[in-house]
């Protein structure tokens, strides 16, 4: 699927979509002193003054309708202000129809087709090729049927359809440079995002060697892994292709649910899971099981003193020689905490002695502590007031 359909050249470069206004104000100026030329030209042929005016008037509301509509303060051109514009340029057209209408000597000198041409092409910056098609499509349609009826009305000999062809030409040949301007430059342009993404997106990867697993290290985190390990490749590859498959769709939605998941785990998480992160993927703690379970977050509130001496105990007992898995259990209470560390042993188990001198931090900033080894696992539990 491409953007090129409903994208606009505004959308796709406001900077430079923007530089395009005073070329449309003159655009539209143009177009109305068309038809105030083009009306006095015929002036021997109208036959409703009031019509004739109200052809010229109308017109130039769809001017000021197009010129205001580009202005920065509106904050884009909204695709409903081509309906707008077109509509009122057609209803100019019919106006000076009717004040024509059964006298009518020639129709080369109308200027309903040339200035709806004119608006259309003025617009081009700022709506899709698509939307300018259908709109002269539209009113070039509306305008056939006026042709046909002035032509019944004049009793000329002329083939009605060649008279059509001639009333509809300035409108699909200007609509139809207008609409290859907007598929063109927003098809450059996004082509020249796409190379962009794709090398900043590669750069990255590329800076990061370690993509696969420093994330995760120290100072890092998997959440942050899952990026650089599998999002970035996927939107490098993906911002180079022109079509997304359904197995690049698929794969975008788990990723977004990977992503999601992640933000929510980050947005949930303390300190603590930092450090276990930082333990399970590098130092001493490298391949290690680290489990934290604290579900109401009580450990972003233990002071820098409580939270060092946490630290110590944790890293001590996550020596990778010392303990194949530590568990680290958060629970505050009606003012009272509880934090239990539990560790698993490994093929060098931790000795009493050596426990006891990391224990006595704990003491030190004023935690109550207690701690247990056996052959199945070690355990130290800290205990400290609330509030």
């Amino acid at each position: 699927m491409s953007g090129r359909f409903s994208l606009t050249h505004q959308e796709a470069d406001p900077i430079g979509g923007g530089t395009a206004a005073p070329l449309v104000a003159v655009g539209a100026g143009t177009a109305v002193v068309i038809s105030i030329v083009s009306t006095f030209a015929h002036r021997e042929e109208i036959v409703s003054p009031f019509a004739a005016a109200l052809g010229i008037l109308l017109l130039i509301a769809a001017a000021v309708a197009l010129v205001t509509g580009i202005l920065p303060s509106r904050g884009g051109f909204a695709s409903e202000r081509v309906w707008l514009v077109v509509t009122i340029a057609t209803a100019a057209a019919v106006a000076e129809y009717v004040s024509t209408m059964g006298n009518d000597a020639v129709l080369y000198d109308d200027y309903g087709p040339i200035t709806i041409g004119v608006l259309l092409l003025c617009m081009a910056p700022y709506a899709s090729w698509a939307a300018l098609l259908i709109a002269a499509g539209l009113s070039s349609g509306v305008l056939a049927i006026l042709v046909a009826g002035n032509a019944a009305a004049a009793g000329t000999s002329q083939p009605v359809a060649s008279l059509v062809l001639v009333g509809s030409v300035a409108i699909v040949a200007l609509a139809a440079a207008g609409a290859s301007y907007s598929y063109s430059i927003v098809g450059s342009i996004l082509r020249w995002q796409r190379e962009v993404n794709r090398e900043a997106l590669e750069q990255e990867v590329a800076e990061d060697p370690g993509a696969g697993g420093s994330h995760q290290g120290v100072g890092g985190s998997p959440r942050v892994a899952l990026v650089a390990r599998e999002v970035l490749p996927f939107l490098a590859s993906v911002v180079a292709a022109e079509r997304l498959s359904v197995a690049d769709v698929d794969r975008a939605r788990e990723l977004a649910e990977g992503v999601q998941a992640a933000m929510k785990a980050g947005i949930e998480a303390t300190w603590l899971d930092d450090l276990a992160d930082a333990l399970r993927s590098g130092g001493a703690g490298a391949g290690v099981e680290m489990l934290i379970d604290d579900p109401s977050g009580a450990a972003a509130r233990l002071s820098s003193d409580q939270r060092t001496a946490l630290t110590a105990i944790v890293s001590w007992l996550g020596g990778s020689t010392r303990s194949s898995e530590v568990r680290v259990a958060v629970v505050e209470g009606a003012g009272d905490g509880r934090i239990e560390v539990t560790a698993v042993p490994a093929q060098g188990p931790p000795r009493h002695r050596d426990l006891e001198r990391i224990v006595a931090i704990a003491r030190a900033v004023g935690f109550r502590t207690e701690s247990m080894i056996s052959r199945e696992r070690t355990i130290v539990e800290l205990n400290y007031p609330v509030g």
